[in-house]
This record gives structure tokens, C-alpha cells and sequence, in this order.
């Protein structure tokens, strides 16, 4: 089956998830791809993507006149080249007049920019769950149907009610937690996914979502306990979706020096990245960040690789720092890490950057594999 996927605020990023995934993956626009799966793709498991759909077999009207009987609430977002609000909302209009003709009531929803936001399609219930409200997508006179929008309302609460958080050791995103997990490739339900930094259980619980088990360790006792609490409530708030504490594993222990418990499936988390700044760095300081990092990162993937067995997926976010001149600094570690027993993938080369505007410390996500 052919999918058409709108992607994240880094198009970069998004489009190396779904290429770890899917198959004939085709970059279409700048927020556009195109991708094959022979199962329904769910996008509650896509960090990185903010709607999914799949062509209309039909013309519009023929689609929307064989809905049920009852209201239909339509959106209809243009994703074409030169295109505008006011042309996605003519469409959409057009549309609507002649439903009316046939009888059927129609609310269209108001077209801000010439696609519908993400918070407006999932708000508006347009996320293809119920069957009389729907989004279509026009993209070069081809038409598709939404059957999927980013919950963003659920990665906020998961991020935000979360009982223990430290903003001094990071706030890894859950979306960006859920894209480090599907950069590790396809994956069998049950796999054991390993964060040797585990903070405060960002990456476990969304392992845990995904259907995994979930083992995390980190140097600092503390987070340990807040990731336990932190696991404990998913399991109360998240409870369908997973049971048994025999899905998870927590230790504390030094990363660099740490013998796991086998076997590991996948690694997927994000490394130290130095000191919380509020500034870029002057030349001295980033020196010394970068020195502290690189030892604790080769450290640990020098460690790593006696432990895990040849084909392993080692994913792993590490610290880029922004330079007055608005360019990240990065680590450049590909061939230590090279040396070390580990394939680096194509991805990894050209860089994953994972930054908002102005963000100190961003992150550069490398894509492993053992040899």
C-alpha cells in the first residue's frame, strides 16, 4: 500500500525515520514523502510525522457522497507549489455546494494557511477515526485521504505530567525519543530496547508504548528513582497499552564501565551533553565541553561494543554546540567510532541535527550498527 506522510518541523529527521521503516521511501517536497508498507502504519509510533494518508481511490465528491448518513465536517489542505489558503478553502467550498445540492450537511473547516495546522485537523477530529469527519490532501492534482494526525495533546501530556522531571539534566522530547527508538529499524514486538543514560525514563517509556521492553541504566542514582516513579505512573495512566513489571529493568551504573544484563535488542538513547548553557560558548569552554563529552561518549561505545552481538542498532544523540555565527559545532567522532567495531550509517554523515530556533545544545543524532 502507497502512503503519503507530511512531515516534522526537520524534514531531515522525519524522512531518516520513516526510511529506517518502510520501503520506497520517496522525498516528494521539502514536507512531503511518499512510502510503501504492507501493514497500516500507526502514527501514534511516528515521532517524526505530523500526518498520514492514503490515496483516494475516487474523486473527492464521489468519496465524500458514499460517507454514512449524518453531518460531514470536511478540511481540505493544499500542499501544492504555489498554492494558498484561499485556493484550499475554495476547493473545500466547492465541494460543499454541491454536497448541499444532494442534501448532505456539510461545516467545512476554515482554512488559516492553505494546509490545516496539525492542532486543527486533531482538535477538529479530522484524523481519519471517524468516518464523517475528514481531511483531504491535494498535492499536484492528486488527492489523498488523511487517515491519521499527530496526537499532540497526548506527547504533551506524556512529556509534561510525568511526576519526576529535572530541567538541569535535559528534556529529551517524547516525539524525539520515539524517532531514535525507529531509527534502530524494524523491530519484533517484545525487543529489548537499552538507554545506558536513562534521566528521567523518556526513552523506556516510549519503548514501552511501541510494545518493548525497556531497560535503562544511568551513573546517577537519582534518576534511577526517577525513572521508576516516572514508569510507575505510565503504568497506571498508560495501563491498555502494556502490563507487567517483567518489561522493565533498571540499574545504576556507569556506562563507560557498566556490564548489562543480555541480551539487548537495540540501543537507543541520548548521551551526555555537557553542562546546560545559556550562551554560546566561548572557545575555551566549548574546548573542554567537548573533551568531557567525546571521553564519556567513546567511553561508552568502547563498552558497548564487547556486550553486544554483530547487527545490533546503536542509536545515539549527541551534544552539537551553536557558534555566535548562528552553525552548530559538531563532534566529528565517526571515525573513532569506526574503530571501535561499528558501521555508521549514510544518515549519520550527512548529520541529523535535532534543534529548536536559537538552542544552545543541540543534538546530533548517529546512526550505528555493529559489525
Amino acid at each position: 500500500m502507497r502512503y503519503l506522510a507530511i512531515l516534522g518541523r526537520q524534514p531531515d529527521i522525519s524522512l531518516a525515520e520513516l526510511s529506517a521503516l518502510f520501503s520506497r521511501v520517496t522525498l516528494v517536497s521539502n514536507n512531503i514523502a511518499t512510502f510503501s508498507s504492507d501493514t497500516t502504519p500507526s502514527i501514534a509510533r511516528l515521532g517524526g510525522i505530523l500526518k498520514l494518508a492514503i490515496p483516494l481511490a475516487e474523486t473527492p465528491l464521489e468519496y465524500l457522497t458514499s460517507l454514512p448518513e449524518g453531518k460531514i465536517t470536511l478540511g481540505v489542505s493544499d500542499y501544492s507549489p504555489h498554492t494558498s489558503a484561499r485556493k484550499a478553502q475554495g476547493e473545500a467550498l466547492k465541494l460543499k455546494k454541491i454536497l448541499s445540492r444532494h442534501g448532505r450537511s456539510v461545516r467545512v473547516v476554515e482554512n488559516k494557511t492553505a494546509a490545516i495546522s496539525t492542532a486543527t485537523s486533531l482538535h477538529n477530529g479530522l484524523s481519519g477515526s471517524k468516518s464523517n469527519k475528514v481531511e483531504l490532501i491535494l498535492n499536484n492534482k492528486e488527492w489523498w485521504r488523511v487517515i491519521g494526525v499527530q496526537d499532540i495533546d497526548a506527547y504533551a501530556r506524556r512529556d509534561q505530567a510525568r511526576p519526576a522531571r529535572d530541567a538541569k539534566v535535559g528534556m529529551l522530547p517524547p516525539k524525539l525519543a520515539q524517532i531514535l527508538i525507529n531509527l534502530c529499524g524494524p523491530l519484533p514486538e517484545g525487543s529489548r530496547i537499552l538507554d545506558p543514560f536513562c534521566g528521567t525514563g523518556v526513552v523506556l517509556q516510549e519503548a514501552l508504548l511501541m510494545g518493548y521492553s525497556a531497560y535503562g541504566t544511568d551513573l546517577n542514582p537519582r534518576m534511577i528513582d526517577y525513572s521508576k516513579k516516572n514508569l510507575e505512573w505510565l503504568q497506571k495512566d498508560e495501563s491498555s497499552h502494556f502490563s507487567g513489571k517483567d518489561l522493565i529493568r533498571l540499574s545504576q551504573g556507569d556506562a563507560t564501565s557498566f556490564s548489562w544484563d543480555l541480551p539487548i535488542d537495540a540501543v537507543a538513547c541520548e548521551c551526555y551533553l555537557g553542562q546546560p548553557m545559556s550562551q554560546p560558548p566561548v572557545e575555551i569552554k566549548l574546548k573542554s565541553e567537548k573533551q568531557e563529552c567525546s571521553s564519556i561518549i567513546l567511553g561508552f561505545l568502547k563498552n558497548l561494543s564487547s556486550q553486544i552481538k554483530p547487527g545490533t542498532p546503536v542509536v545515539i544523540a549527541i551534544p552539537a554546540w551553536l557558534r555566535p555565527d548562528g552553525s552548530y559545532h559538531r563532534m566529528n567522532l565517526v571515525d573513532e567510532i569506526k574503530d571501535m567495531g561499528y558501521n555508521v550509517t549514510s544518515n549519520s554523515r550527512r548529520g541529523l541535527l535535532y534543534y529548536r530556533e536559537g538552542q544552545i545544545v543541540a543534538r546530533d543524532i548517529i546512526i550505528l550498527r555493529k559489525k
